[in-house]
């Protein structure tokens, strides 16, 4: 059981992306089921998930801890697996491992996720909470038509007792009122309203002193403020990418706002109809468990056949339903008909970026990356990068992304292969993207984008390389891709063309693509890769490979 020492609303973080749990869980049911969840078992979890190529982190300092982070969080708070008394999938567990509708899985289990809980219960000085969070955060995007993500942070987060919810909604709707009308900047405005909201919040622990956190010494009430802020926008960003997994939400990157798709209107409104606003009390923490871990449960709007069959005939008409046909068989139709039309939507995407219809679109994003003015700025730099990529040049170009019904991104995928991958027929090539940068960037990318490359050589068995792309590049990934050039490691397939460029002289290689006056051919982009490798042969240290591979870059398309 976990103590909530928070006076803000509190919802589980980790992992960031939703998707991620789930190779994980079920590494944790091929390798531990039927174990006790306990220190030895944590440690053999993390040697395990470590082997694995979808992950890319190192819980090396204390593997216990990291196997608790990974797995006590949201898998057991949503109740997709159960660790006590030894580590079993829940039927809702094993539903999200083998089901087709994963959304439909996260949304069943985000809205019976209630505080307090058996799981959470708040200490003393922690706010008195009566909520479920994602339920609510529904109701509130469904009432206001959109959500600003600064909203989420400010006002969203305060809602620790669904009875408060009014409340809430008229706190932002002054806020907006005082956008309209303020003569100070947005970015002004908000920080007042952040400073005075979290003064508010925490009056009782400022007006005593008890200012300090866990991570500083520093007791100010700046740094309180900060900390508080950070912790916030945090939560957040969870709380989006929760949402965005269940199907109904809507992002808006560039406005930065949540909205609710159109076509799950419905879905939004039954759920907000047919579920109880107040936590349920349990005698058990077992009893809690089995509640939670119920894979039917709580009915959603397509449960309701005769619901899913209008729901079919009005999104697809063209169809032809049978009365006969059970809930599951409609479904599993719905399922192909949504995949056969984001695919549609993709294909499209695709025709217009090679005729070049979405060229300005595409360096506009990227500049928008670059001041940081969109909502995932990883998940953005990935989806448009596989958009420069598909215009830059011929071949089959695959993005590692989760695309919503509609085609647009939704998440960065398991990350067991490349972002990108290229295929051009007699070789491929292989695209990381990255926003990290410093030692960070080298820590989480240097070895699992050579691992990546790799895996692509073995299961292609042609010529394979890679581009490295991040606004800017970190010394220590310069010395580790000019190494590979030299160095043949087995694990790695031998030798690892493997080109870091910062983003700003990829940019430059999609504008040259675009004013070409022919479409470059995948002979060029082959070229570019092997004059790496003669220049790595050249030079005698990486700085003097970096410089010159970065001018051959700039002028790729020149004979």
């Amino acid at each position: 059981m976990a103590r909530i020492d928070s006076q803000t609303l509190f919802i589980t973080t980790s992992p960031r992306t939703p998707a991620r749990m789930i190779p994980e869980i079920a590494l944790l049911a091929e390798h531990l089921t039927g174990k006790e969840w306990n220190q030895e078992t944590q440690t053999k979890f993390m040697e395990v998930l470590r082997e694995e190529n979808f992950f890319n982190g190192k819980g090396e300092n204390d593997p216990a801890f990291s196997a608790r982070d990974r797995i006590n969080r949201s898998p057991k708070a949503l109740g997709f697996v159960q660790l006590s008394p030894t580590i079993q999938l829940t039927p809702a567990g094993h539903n999200l491992l083998n089901t087709r509708r994963q959304d439909e899985a996260f949304l069943r289990q985000m809205l019976k996720f209630q505080l307090p809980s058996p799981f959470h219960k708040p200490s003393p000085k922690a706010a008195q909470f009566c909520i479920k969070p994602y339920l609510e955060f529904l109701r509130i995007i469904r009432t206001l038509g959109n959500l600003r993500f600064d909203e989420l942070q400010i006002f969203a987060m305060q809602l620790t007792d669904w009875h408060d919810f009014d409340h809430i909604i008229n706190k932002i709707e002054k806020y907006r009122t005082d956008i309209a009308t303020t003569t100070l900047t947005y970015k002004q405005l908000k920080a007042e309203y952040l400073k005075k909201e979290l003064s508010q919040v925490f009056a009782e622990r400022i007006s005593t002193g008890d200012t300090k956190t866990r991570e500083t010494n520093d007791a100010s009430l700046a740094k309180f403020l900060r900390t508080q802020a950070s912790n916030l926008r945090d939560y957040a960003d969870a709380a989006v990418r929760y949402l965005r997994a269940t199907g109904l939400v809507n992002v808006s990157h560039k406005g930065r706002t949540l909205s609710i798709i159109p076509e799950r209107i419905e879905d939004v409104d039954y759920v907000l109809s047919t579920i109880d606003r107040n936590p349920q009390s349990f005698k058990t923490e077992k009893e809690y468990i089995n509640y939670l871990g119920c894979a039917n449960t709580p009915l959603l709007f397509t449960d309701n056949k005769e619901a899913l069959i209008n729901k079919l005939t009005r999104e697809f008409p063209m169809l032809q339903i049978s009365d006969q046909l059970t809930i599951e068989q409609l479904k599993d139709i719905l399922a192909d008909q949504l995949e056969q039309r984001k695919t549609e939507n993709i294909q499209e995407q695709v025709r217009q970026i090679k005729d070049y219809r979405l060229y300005d679109d595409i360096q506009n994003t990227f500049l928008q990356i670059e001041n940081n003015e969109l909502y995932d700025a990883p998940l953005m730099l990935e989806w448009n990068t596989w958009r420069a990529m598909t215009m830059l040049d011929g071949g089959d170009i695959k993005a590692n992304l989760n695309f919503d019904d509609f085609g647009q991104p939704l998440s960065t995928a398991q990350g067991n292969m490349s972002d990108i991958i290229c295929d051009y027929g007699d070789f491929f090539v292989s695209v990381e993207v990255t926003m990290a940068s410093g030692q960070k960037q080298y820590d989480m990318e240097g070895e699992p984008v050579s691992r990546h490359l790799g895996k692509l050589k073995k299961a292609t068995n042609k010529p394979s390389y890679c581009l490295f792309i991040a606004p800017t590049i970190n010394e220590a990934c310069i010395a580790h891709f000019y190494t590979l050039h030299h160095l043949s490691v087995s694990y790695y397939g031998g030798k690892s063309t493997i080109i870091p460029l910062p983003l700003s002289v990829f940019k430059k290689m999609v504008e040259d693509s675009y004013k070409a006056s022919y479409t470059p051919n995948p002979a060029q982009v082959r070229k570019f890769f092997e004059y790496s490798n003669i220049l790595a042969q050249k030079y005698n240290n990486e700085q003097e490979w970096y410089a010159a591979i970065t001018t051959a870059a700039l002028q790729w398309l020149n004979d």
